[in-house]
């Protein structure tokens, strides 16, 4: 008979035993080193029936088939858009993956321009890149409102059990969110009440270990949204989408020229 030697939920490191025995099985961030279940990273453990699965506590996002993620357009082509993911490999946008009808010749930035956010699913994963679709529901460009960036790894938290952590934030501060598994988080709200969705994002990415984190984050929301004006509530959403952890200056659009078969951008190094 298997026996576990950690709490769910508890802090571990690469190497620690978690359990003994063949009963308990290893997921996500852990595996199995003969008849121990030990932990491959720095994270929290998970454990679902006899599934062990360890929540790393920072990690780079690593793409999947079937993610919705919120890219960035960042070069275009005649024929093709590239995008921001966050990640090793930019994802790439055909024609046929989006829903719009595009005619020989039309120029791309009068759909999608540069600097634009989208919501995206993910279809495949290739070796340099990642393909993008924006058919499906709810799949779309994104107008106005605040983005924020979170540790990829801190995307499960934000969202919750069933979706009780963003439903939270969504039912105390009357805003829309939209969360990528990427870890970009888009807001749209009155503009006060974004500010505090934010503060309430960023407080679940740097204590995303502690248990019981929707209460601590209700609480903290509720303290946080009393001193918030009536008034407030009934402005206008902001317009320009804006990126909380890196503003920056807007930059003028540019348009795509010149031939199919060659890019209209020299792509830059990957930082």
């Amino acid at each position: 008979m298997g026996e576990l030697f950690v709490k769910e939920r508890q802090i571990v490191v690469p190497g620690d035993v978690l359990a003994t025995g063949m009963d308990y099985l290893p997921a996500g961030g852990a595996y199995r080193d003969k008849e121990d279940v030990r932990s491959s990273v720095l994270g929290i453990l998970g454990i679902n029936g006899r599934v062990l699965r360890v929540i790393p506590l920072k990690s780079h996002y690593k793409p999947r088939p079937g993610d919705m993620v919120i890219a960035k357009i960042s070069e275009m082509t005649n024929s093709v858009w590239f995008a921001e993911l966050d990640s090793f490999r930019d994802g790439v946008l055909s024609l046929r993956e989006v829903p719009e009808y595009v005619g020989d010749g039309d120029d791309l930035s009068q759909y999608y321009n540069f600097g634009d956010h989208v919501l995206a699913k993910i279809i495949n994963v290739g070796r340099t890149n990642v393909g993008l679709t924006l058919k499906g529901p709810g799949l779309r460009k994104l107008h106005g409102g605040r983005l924020i960036t979170i540790n990829a790894a801190k995307v499960p938290r934000v969202i919750g059990k069933q979706g009780s952590m963003i439903g939270t934030i969504k039912d105390k501060t009357g805003c829309r969110m939209i969360v990528g598994q990427n870890g970009l988080v888009w807001i749209q709200g009155a503009p006060q009440h974004e500010l505090v969705a934010i503060e309430a994002i960023k407080l679940i990415d740097e204590k995303g270990h502690l248990q019981g984190l929707t209460e601590v984050v209700g609480e903290f929301i509720d303290k946080k949204m009393k001193n918030v004006k009536v008034a407030d509530s009934e402005e206008k959403a902001h317009v320009p989408v804006e990126k909380v952890s890196e503003p920056e200056e807007e930059k003028p659009k540019k348009k795509a020229v010149g031939n199919k078969n060659k890019k209209t951008v020299t792509r830059g190094k990957k930082k």
